[in-house]
């Protein structure tokens, strides 16, 4: 059980970091081995209460 939190606890600071870094979903979620709408489902929330601005379907990198 410890071992599963410390997992999740760690998922969790790489993909905010990944996404604070300008990540897409698709390239999160290949890096994790999941779907986009899965790894969407399980973070996005904490992402916008942590702040973290989110990018979206054509938003595109400069």
């Amino acid at each position: 059980m410890a071992l599963r939190r410390l997992a999740d606890q760690l998922e969790d600071a790489a993909v905010e970091q990944a996404m604070r870094a300008g990540w897409s979903w698709p390239q999160v979620s290949e890096a994790l081995g999941v779907t986009r709408q899965a790894v969407h489902k399980k973070h996005a929330k904490r992402l916008i209460a942590a702040g973290v601005k989110l990018r979206r379907r054509g938003d595109e990198r400069v």
